[in-house]
C-alpha cells in the first residue's frame, strides 16, 4: 500500500467517525443527546471507534500469510476431533519463579513456568514450549476463593490489576486474583510465539496455547482454593470458556465476547480498502471456520451450574457487536447483563461491577 493510499484511508476513517457514532447510538430511537446517560453513551461509542482505528490503521498493512489450500491438513485434523478432542491435557504446572512486585499500592506476584501445550500435528509448526506468565494477587494464610481473570486484546500488563479490580475483588470479596497473560501479549509481547496475527492457524494455535497454559494454572490453584471462578474479557472469552468446558470450575463469567479471533479480526480490516480482500477472504473462509472449531466455545457447555454462568454484553458494541453475546446465551442460558454502552466502556460502568460483584458473591457463599 503506497504512503499516499494510507494517509487518505487514515484521515477518511477518522473523518467518518463521528457520522458513524452518531448512527450507531441513534438507530435504537431511545438516544438522548443532552441527558447524562446520554452524553455517556455517545463516548464510550466513540472510544470504541477510535480503538479500532488506532489498532487496524495505525498498525503495519496486512500481508497475505498462507492460502487456503495451506489450512488443509489443519481443516481436516481440527474438524474431525472437535473440541475435546484437540485439546491435550496439559501438563502440571512447575514454577519457574516467583517474584514480588507492586503496582502503586497493589502488590502482587509474576509468576513464570514453561509450558508445551502439545497442539495437535497439523499445528506442531506453532507448538513447543514457551515461558507463561501469571499475575497473582493472593492471600496465603487462608482457604480462600480464586477468580482467574483473562484479559483481552492490547492487554496483558500490570494495569489489567486495576482493570479486574483485583485489590477490590481481595478487600472486600475476599477472593484470590490470578491474571494469566496470554502468548503474544503485554509482557510477553515480542516474545515467540506472535499472538494475536493475520495468520489464521497461527490465532487458533495461539488460543489452544492460551487455553492449556490456563488450564494449567486452574489445576494448580484447585487444591488450595475454596472455588475457582474463571473470567474472560473478549479476546479472553473464548479462553474462559473453553477452560470452564474442559475443567471443573464453579463458575464462569464472559464480558463483550466475541465469536472467533479470525472473524473479527477480518470484519475490521475493511478500514484497510480493497488492498487486504485477499487476507479478508482467507480468514473469512470455510476452511479457516473448520479448523477453528478446535477453539468455537459456542459449541460447548461450561462445566459450572447455569445459575454460576454470566455474559456481559454491550448493547452498542462497535468492535465484538450484541450478536455473540446472544448466541452464547442461548447456548448457555445463564444471566446476560447488558450494558447499555460500548465494548471499551465496559471496563468502567457501575452497573456492570456490580453484576461482577453480585455474581462473585454469590460464588463465594456456596463455598465449604
Amino acid at each position: 500500500m503506497r504512503v499516499t493510499e494510507r494517509i487518505w484511508r487514515t484521515g477518511s476513517d477518522f473523518a467518518g467517525l463521528l457520522p458513524r457514532v452518531y448512527a450507531a447510538v441513534a438507530a435504537d430511537g431511545d438516544w438522548n443527546p443532552l441527558s447524562p446517560s446520554g452524553i455517556r453513551r455517545f463516548g464510550e461509542v466513540a472510544l470504541d471507534e477510535l480503538a479500532l482505528t488506532g489498532m487496524t490503521l495505525t498498525a503495519a498493512p496486512p500481508k497475505l500469510e498462507r492460502s487456503v489450500d495451506s489450512c488443509a491438513d489443519a481443516e481436516a485434523e481440527l474438524s474431525s476431533r472437535g473440541v475435546a478432542g484437540a485439546h491435550a491435557d496439559p501438563e502440571p504446572l512447575r514454577v519457574r519463579s516467583c517474584r514480588q512486585r507492586r503496582f502503586g499500592r497493589q502488590a502482587y506476584e509474576r509468576l513464570s513456568f514453561d509450558h508445551d501445550p502439545h497442539l495437535p500435528e497439523s499445528l506442531a509448526a506453532f507448538g513447543g514450549p514457551a515461558t507463561a506468565v501469571v499475575h497473582l494477587c493472593r492471600v496465603t494464610d487462608e482457604r480462600r476463593p480464586w477468580l482467574v481473570w483473562v484479559h483481552g486484546a492490547g492487554q496483558g500488563q500490570p494495569v489489567d490489576l486495576l482493570f479486574s479490580r483485583a485489590r477490590r475483588l481481595q478487600e472486600k470479596l475476599g477472593f484470590n486474583v490470578a491474571l494469566p497473560v496470554q502468548p503474544g501479549c503485554g509482557v510477553r509481547r515480542g516474545r515467540w510465539p506472535e499472538y494475536p496475527s493475520m495468520d489464521p492457524l497461527a490465532n487458533v494455535a495461539g488460543m489452544m496455547r492460551a487455553v492449556s497454559e490456563v488450564r494449567a494454572l486452574v489445576r494448580w490453584l484447585r487444591p488450595q482454593a475454596a472455588s475457582v471462578a474463571v473470567a474472560g474479557v473478549s479476546m479472553g472469552s473464548p479462553v474462559a470458556g473453553l477452560v470452564s468446558h474442559l475443567e471443573p470450575v464453579d463458575a464462569v463469567a464472559v464480558y463483550t465476547p466475541i465469536s472467533g479471533l479470525n472473524g473479527m479480526i477480518a470484519a475490521h480490516l475493511g478500514r484497510w480498502g480493497p488492498s487486504v480482500g485477499d487476507t479478508v477472504a482467507l480468514l473469512r473462509s470455510q476452511a479457516v471456520e473448520r479448523v477453528a472449531s478446535a477453539v468455537d466455545y459456542h459449541s460447548v457447555a461450561p462445566s459450572a451450574p447455569p445459575e454460576r454462568r454470566l455474559i456481559v454484553g454491550a448493547w452498542h458494541d462497535r468492535m465484538a457487536r450484541r450478536e455473540p453475546a446472544l448466541a452464547l446465551h442461548d447456548r448457555w442460558g445463564g444471566r446476560l447483563y447488558w450494558h447499555r454502552g460500548s465494548h471499551v466502556g465496559h471496563l468502567f460502568a457501575g452497573g456492570v461491577q456490580d453484576a461482577s460483584e453480585e455474581f462473585l458473591r454469590s460464588v463465594a457463599a456456596d463455598r465449604p
